[in-house]
């Protein structure tokens, strides 16, 4: 009896032990996005401006997707990575007025990952609500330490909207409900916060999501003076200044998480990954010439390439080869999916998923294609107004109430996508296999082609219109960060940031 209870003793503990190491390791996941930062810029790319060792070395070290498709802008992106599903579908066909707010009920990154005991953090823009109940606390976030609105100190009619008067430098950003005041360059201080958490969350043996959003490169296109200083003696705008400067620092500070990752023996078992949200955000190049952008057609907002590939790496030095490169189309929504297949979590009671997982792409050579369509829609139709007491804002007439009519845009601005073929606003085709540069429209030649996308996009729109919940929504009365902001500082005064030690 003494030996066979001490067998079950030893099983017992064997079965614990294996648990335990089965547990602690399941991979920390990083993902670091970029504000309109274009895929030429980066000096791996041929950036004939930027030098960015840091982004070059993680292209090396990772699996890099060299046809990776996002959004024309920064809210409906996002959206995407954040659900598996196409923006459309979120509700999301905005950056303001009320239809940059995600869709509630909506299963989100954070909470596919709670199924396997992961925290999750985000440090940066969040861009999908300022109003309580879309803010990321209350989808699936841990930690979190934001800006409001699109960017640091905008503001616009309804609820979208920062801290007034808020800046690049010494910003006041929101820390788990309570504004503090920062020191130092919005970009460092994200990612100082950001290491202090995941310090912690290494230190406590959690796996964590850490989301990593910077504001920069977005305009205003202001940067700290010492980075600015090498543009400035080349003679580059004050746009471009400002613009490379944010990118040359944004690479230092990625540069240094890599190196905590490494001193704090977590780099081999943590997915890193680098991307950014849309096209490149600044058309200003040295000397008056037009801004490098990898030799494709549009920018950010357009629904050219130009404005909607980006960089995509992936490294996890634990299980993935260094320096593959896929050339398959992938989008943003597909990344949710991937996720939940390398964990194993089971996401399917997760509706509406239009994302697929590309780990076998990842890990293997020999997968064929699969060609789906992918669908683009710049969105941004405009509002008209129900009463005389509107505002004028750019070239939209904003009322007190409001009507949209999406349908009047069905065939405006929009784009499909096949591994081959971009067909654009209904009347011009590229082969991107020939033609990457889209110079040359082959519509008339390939009316077959033609009409089986423009049939297809037919039928995705049907599908996602009902989606659209935000077009008709009153703008709000009250700016949620400026109403809190006031509050706080009438009651408790505004807290100093207690900035992180990070050894």
């Amino acid at each position: 009896m003494k030996q066979g209870f001490s067998f079950s003793l030893l099983l017992l503990l064997l079965v614990i032990t294996v648990g335990c190491d089965q547990k602690s390791v399941s991979p920390n996941i990083i993902l670091v996005i970029t504000d309109d930062q274009g895929y030429g810029d980066i000096s791996a790319h041929g950036s004939p401006d930027v030098f960015t060792p840091n982004m070059d070395l993680l292209k090396s070290q990772s699996v890099t997707f060299e046809d990776f498709q996002v959004s024309p802008t920064c809210a409906p992106t996002r959206s995407a990575i954040l659900t598996g599903r196409h923006p459309f579908k979120n509700a999301i066909t905005h950056t303001i007025l009320e239809r940059e707010r995600m869709a509630l009920g909506i299963t989100t990154l954070p909470e596919v990952l709670k199924r396997s005991g992961y925290k999750s953090g985000i440090f940066g823009k969040w861009h999908l609500g300022d109003e309580p109940e879309y803010q990321p606390e209350s989808r699936g976030f841990d930690e979190v330490f934001i800006h409001g609105a699109g960017g640091i100190g905008q503001a616009y009619p309804g609820s979208c909207a920062d801290v007034p008067d808020n800046k690049y430098d010494d910003p006041t950003i929101k820390h788990n409900g309570t504004f503090v005041k920062t020191k130092g360059f919005c970009t460092d201080v994200f990612f100082t916060q950001a290491l202090s958490w995941i310090k912690g969350m290494s230190n406590e043996q959690k796996p964590f999501f850490t989301y990593i959003t910077t504001n920069a490169p977005h305009g205003p296109f202001i940067a700290p003076e010492s980075y600015k200083k090498k543009f400035i003696e080349k003679g580059y705008s004050a746009k471009a200044q400002g613009y490379y400067g944010m990118i040359e620092n944004i690479d230092d500070n990625l540069g240094m998480l890599m190196e905590k990752l490494k001193n704090w023996g977590i780099a081999d078992n943590t997915i890193l990954i680098f991307m950014s949200d849309n096209g490149k955000g600044m058309r200003d190049g040295h000397n008056g010439n037009v801004a490098y952008n990898a030799g494709m057609k549009g920018y950010k907002g357009s629904i050219h390439e130009g404005g909607t590939r980006v960089p995509f790496f992936i490294r996890w030095p634990e299980k993935f080869a260094a320096g593959k490169e896929v050339q398959t189309l992938f989008n943003h929504y597909d990344i949710l999916p991937t996720i939940a297949e390398i964990l194993d979590v089971d996401i399917s009671d997760v509706k509406d998923l239009d994302g697929k997982s590309f780990l076998a792409y990842i890990e293997s050579d020999n997968i064929d294609s699969d060609d789906r369509y992918r669908f683009v829609h710049q969105g941004r139709w405009p509002l008209n107004p129900n009463n005389i007491n509107g505002l004028e804002v750019g070239k939209m007439w904003i009322g007190d109430e409001f009507t949209s009519n999406p349908d009047s845009s069905q065939y405006v601005r929009f784009a499909v996508r096949s591994e081959q073929y971009r067909f654009e606003n209904n009347d011009a085709l590229y082969d991107l296999f020939e033609d990457p540069g889209q110079t040359k429209n082959i519509a008339e030649e390939n009316p077959e082609i033609v009409n089986q996308m423009r049939q297809a996009y037919d039928e995705w729109w049907v599908n996602v219109r009902p989606y659209m919940v935000n077009e008709n929504v009153p703008l709000a009365k009250e700016r949620p960060f400026w109403k809190a902001y006031e509050a706080q500082k009438e009651s408790s005064g505004i807290k100093d940031w207690e900035k992180p030690i990070l050894d």
